[in-house]
């Protein structure tokens, strides 16, 4: 089976009269988007494989020449065209350390093998990194909140993330909703 494209920004304007584009980086730090080599493009329904020539900060966004883009028409027309990569372009990890994306869906349990919810999403606070878990809807019933936070502190909250599983057990109270 073929992985997904991974989803690392978005064409967001136009650059000069030469065809360069603005570019949206989901990376940390944002100019790493430059850095991957080539891209992927979404033209309709496909992913089309694209050179990256040259990019660097400009400012405050991040600008990018790529190959067949000459002129500033070409380079309107992709305004809104998400930018991705393939999942082998990105650096391997560290055996406790994952990307989001591994973690999103994962269902959570505490230490007593009960069911929290799913990981929605992760945000970042600066101190660390937050999981947004969705209750289950047995939790959810009757409640006005649908979702916890649970701090993302490898060893001391999480305790084991399982891929092959789907699962991430937590030391992690479900009266702290």
């Amino acid at each position: 089976m073929k992985e997904s494209p991974v989803i690392i920004g978005e064409i967001t304007g136009v650059y000069g009269v030469k065809g360069w584009v603005k570019v949206f980086s989901h990376t940390e730090p944002r100019n790493n988007i430059v850095k991957y080599n080539p891209w992927l493009l979404k033209q309709g329904a496909e992913w089309k494989s694209v050179k990256l020539i040259n990019g660097r900060a400009q400012g405050k966004t991040i600008v990018a020449q790529l190959e067949g883009i000459a002129d500033r028409e070409q380079a309107h027309a992709m305004i809104g065209t998400p930018i991705a990569i393939e999942s082998s372009q990105l650096k391997k990890l560290g055996a406790k350390d994952f990307y989001w994306r591994d973690l999103e869906g994962l269902q959570v349990v505490d230490t007593q093998g009960e069911i929290l919810g799913k990981i929605s999403h992760l945000i970042e606070t600066g101190a660390n990194d937050v999981m947004v878990v969705k209750l289950p809807p047995e939790k959810a019933q009757g409640q006005k909140i649908k979702e916890m936070m649970i701090p993302y502190l490898v060893d001391s909250v999480v305790i084991d993330v399982d891929l092959d599983a789907n699962q991430m057990t937590v030391d992690w109270d479900d009266n702290y909703i």
